[in-house]
């Protein structure tokens, strides 16, 4: 299936934002490790959040995550504390995405998890045991839901939990939110440099309430920077948000793109600013990247981005998705080192009707769409793929005028 997407002239409307997949996830890993009696408020719709609740009321000993890498993480690190005997599998793409630092970690603090396929890939067998914690050193690096999925954990071991970060740490926001929910849920925390401590402790039951999701947020400044006529309202947004996506409002401040924070969220309207090239490191905001890719190209503008080497081990490999989509619409960008892609204003003749490729990456989708305000003609294929996070997706796109067949 795909849909073929036309704008409105004008983008104006208020939108009630999708709940952070991000916090939504890490409070069921919370709520059950602080035996709440208390249901999450506002808890996501989308399917990396239901795979997690399924798995804590389907009672089965197999737990099928799909492609939902947080809910793979989150819940090896979660199964290996928990009485019992596991098995952890997901689709053939995230049979393909690497798990043995997350799995090398656990084990040497006591877990018991076998490889069921190729060594280092899901699917698992965990059988859940208490572990003794300790010291370990993992390399900065890596995904940091490896390290959410050891810090959460961390208070249940016996000898608490050291990490020492070795090297360049990436998606350091991503980390401080882990470590912010956990002192929500009464679990002292201490990071200092490139170490993390944290005590055995017990947590707290709470009533939580989820925040609205900066990175689905991220898709409607895209729309309003490239709409000449726009006027948004996102609702359910904090001004001092533990997301670190959250950059994105200051971020679009280059891209013509102004924020005002009221009580009930965000209003976007139009300015005159705009940078002659971008230039950021998205080493801690790399779910924007796809936003700002298109956007920087859609209104012409080159730049340079950095620090995109998760990009590759996401849902599929967003930098060489990214160079073969934009090339689709006319648009030659080139990567370098893993971690680099940059746009220097070189154009090749465009596709009559391009159909964009989504790789099963909901991101591929909604940073593309809006591309349908200045390309007339633009087909996305796969769309469903937008359930992973933002199950509304194209319902909102039609509530402000876009025309999707």
């Amino acid at each position: 299936m795909q849909y073929k997407i036309k704008a409105p002239g004008a983008i104006k409307n208020v939108i009630q934002l999708p709940a952070s997949k991000s916090i939504s996830n890490r409070a069921l890993i919370l709520n059950a490790l602080s035996f709440s009696p208390f249901d999450i408020d506002n808890l996501s719709d989308c399917d990396d959040t239901n795979v997690m609740v399924e798995a804590f009321s389907s009672g089965s000993s197999l737990i099928d995550v799909k492609a939902a890498g947080t809910s793979m993480r989150f819940l090896t690190a979660f199964l290996s504390i928990t009485p019992g005997e596991w098995i952890i599998t997901g689709t053939e793409r995230m049979k393909e995405r690497p798990i043995h630092l997350l799995v090398d970690a656990l084990v040497s603090l006591g877990a018991r998890i076998q490889y069921l396929g190729k060594v280092g890939y899901p699917p698992l067998q965990i059988k859940g045991t208490s572990l003794n914690g300790g010291e370990i050193f993992l390399s900065g690096d890596v995904s940091s839901q490896f390290i959410s999925a050891l810090l959460m954990i961390a208070p249940t071991m016996s000898q608490g939990l050291t990490i020492h970060l070795e090297g360049d740490i990436i998606s350091i926001p991503y980390i401080k939110l882990t470590l912010g929910m956990m002192a929500q849920y009464g679990v002292k925390t201490h990071w200092d440099g490139r170490t993390i401590k944290i005590s055995p402790e017990e947590y707290k039951a709470m009533h939580y309430v989820v925040e609205s999701d900066w990175s689905a947020a991220s898709y409607w400044y895209e729309m309003a920077a490239l709409s000449d006529d726009s006027r948004l309202e996102l609702r359910g947004l904090f001004k001092n948000s533990m997301q670190g996506d959250s950059k994105v409002a200051e971020l679009f401040l280059d891209l013509g793109v102004a924020t005002e924070f009221t009580n009930d969220g965000v209003v976007l309207s139009k300015t005159d600013r705009m940078t002659k090239k971008m230039f950021h490191n998205f080493v801690n905001e790399p779910d924007l990247a796809q936003t700002f890719v298109v956007t920087c190209c859609m209104l012409g503008i080159p730049f340079l981005f950095t620090g995109l080497q998760s990009l590759k081990i996401k849902e599929t490999d967003r930098i060489e998705a990214l160079k073969i989509e934009m090339k689709k619409l006319g648009y030659v960008i080139y990567d370098s080192e893993d971690s680099i892609l940059e746009w220097d204003g070189e154009r090749c003749e465009a596709e009559a009707e391009p159909v964009i490729k989504t790789y099963e990456d909901h991101r591929m989708a909604m940073a593309f769409a809006p591309a349908a305000i200045k390309i007339d003609h633009l087909n996305i294929a796969h769309p469903n793929v937008v359930t992973k996070s933002y199950p509304k997706y194209w319902d909102d796109l039609k509530s402000v005028g876009f025309t999707i067949e």
